[in-house]
Parts: structure tokens; C-alpha cells; sequence
């Protein structure tokens, strides 16, 4: 009686450095592994921009600057709605799901599959368990901690450096940026990888070094934003520093205006 021999996977069957596409599995583990997925990008992926590139780049202009874009991101209506559902839910979800499928897993670094893009993906994994402790320390002590910065925004910028003072809190805000700013950047080339936007080892391995630049690009201007919050003069953090540090500038006068012409 013969025996069933599996075929034996050539070349030009290999998978694209350990990236499996997704496919239909059993029960709702489809639905689950898409939304999952998806969540990493919109809103998860949408919000790390937001908050790295634009939100807290704003410290680059100073205190006030600052101050003011939290006053504003905190005078949104229904703010904790919207923080709820387009950030804290789909973070709880994406974490939580994504420890139950690194559970189910295998890593293959060291394995039958030494590629570079399996040690990659390994890195994902870390970086995203660093990640999901990362944020949720972080929201606790800025957003519930201490004084309340939607209702006292002028405190926001010294509230940050008092973050940043303590060696060890230094030391996580640094590895858990440059973890966020890695799996958002490669979660990004494995979406499209997987959706089946990007078609062909030639497309991939230019839309990886796109991906690897949004790294450096979000690592870069997060640093340097930890950077100018350790180099500015220690500014305020009780409640009585709000209003002073949020209001607007004054309207120049009639003799300013003379003076400016002269």
C-alpha cells in the first residue's frame, strides 16, 4: 500500500519571510484575526501618529504650546467617550487578543526558519507585550493620576517632566516609545503583507524600508520631544498653574502697533 508523501515546498512556494496570509479558519477565529488586524491600524495606528508626531511634538514649541494642544484635545465633546471607544477598548481588545495568539504560537527564530523577517516578527511579538504595559501605566498616571489634566492643561508639560525626572520612568518612556514606534511600523508592513495590498517580494521589500523609515521617523521625534521636556526649566504642576499657562495672547495694542511700524 503506498504511503502519502507531502509535497515538498519549492522556492518559489516559499512564504515571504515567515508571513502567513490570512485565511478562513473554524468558528469566528476569522473575524477575530481580522478585526485584530485592523485595529492595529485604524484607530490604534491612526492615534500613535496623532499623539507622537503631532500632540506631543508640541513641546518642541514650549510649555504653552503644549499646554494649549492638550486644553484643546481635552475640550473635544464627549472626550472620554471618544477616548473610550477609539482608544482605550481597541487597545484592551488588540493587546489581549494578540497575548492569546502569541500564546497559541510558535516562535521560529532558531527553527526550521531562520529568516531575518521571522526574527522581525519575533520582535513584534516583545515589543507589543512591552507595549500594552507601556500604555496602560502611561494612561494611568497622565490621564487618572495626580491632578486632573483636562480640567488644569497648564499643568500637563510639568507633569510630564515630572514623569521624566525619575531615572527608571525615563528609562521605560524610552523603551516603551521606541517598542510602539517598531510594532506600529512593522504591524503596518505585515497588514498590508497580509491583506494583500502589497503584491510580490518586490513590493514588500519596498514597502518595508518605507516602514523601517516611519520608525526612525517616530522614534526620532518622540525622542526628541522626551528630550526638550528634560531640558526645559522645571515648569508647575498644581492646579493654580492652568489658566495662566492656557490663556491666549494679548491682542497688541495701538502703540505696539505704532512701535512695529517705526
Amino acid at each position: 500500500m503506498a504511503s502519502y508523501n507531502p509535497p515538498l515546498t519549492t522556492s518559489s512556494q516559499k512564504i515571504e519571510d515567515g508571513v502567513a496570509a490570512l485565511r478562513a479558519a473554524q468558528g469566528s477565529e476569522f473575524f477575530w484575526r481580522r478585526l485584530h488586524s485592523l485595529t492595529g491600524i485604524i484607530p490604534i495606528g491612526v492615534f500613535l501618529l496623532e499623539h507622537i508626531l503631532f500632540s506631543n511634538a508640541t513641546a518642541l514649541n514650549g510649555p504653552e504650546a503644549y499646554a494649549n494642544t492638550v486644553k484643546f484635545l481635552g475640550s473635544l465633546p464627549l472626550v472620554t467617550a471618544i477616548e473610550a471607544i477609539g482608544i482605550w477598548i481597541p487597545i484592551a481588545f488588540h493587546g489581549l487578543y494578540g497575548f492569546y495568539i502569541w500564546y497559541r504560537g510558535d516562535s521560529n527564530v532558531g527553527g526550521a526558519y531562520p529568516w531575518t523577517g521571522n526574527w522581525m516578527y519575533t520582535a513584534q511579538r516583545w515589543t507589543g507585550g512591552i507595549v500594552f504595559f507601556y500604555i496602560g501605566w502611561h494612561i494611568w498616571h497622565l490621564r487618572f493620576a495626580g491632578v486632573d489634566l483636562h480640567a488644569h492643561p497648564g499643568a500637563s508639560f510639568g507633569k510630564v517632566q515630572g514623569e521624566l525626572v525619575i531615572a527608571w520612568q525615563l528609562v521605560f518612556y524610552i523603551v516603551g516609545l521606541v517598542a510602539a514606534a517598531w510594532h506600529f511600523s512593522y504591524g503596518l508592513w505585515l497588514f498590508c503583507a497580509k491583506w494583500g495590498i502589497t503584491v510580490g517580494e518586490r513590493a514588500r521589500s519596498r514597502f518595508l524600508a518605507i516602514c523601517l523609515a516611519l520608525f526612525l521617523l517616530i522614534s526620532g521625534v518622540g525622542l526628541v520631544s522626551l528630550r526638550t521636556f528634560l531640558v526645559s526649566p522645571r515648569q508647575p504642576v498644581d492646579v493654580s498653574a492652568g489658566e495662566l499657562r492656557t490663556a491666549p495672547a494679548p491682542a497688541a495694542t495701538a502703540a505696539d502697533k505704532h512701535s512695529e511700524g517705526h
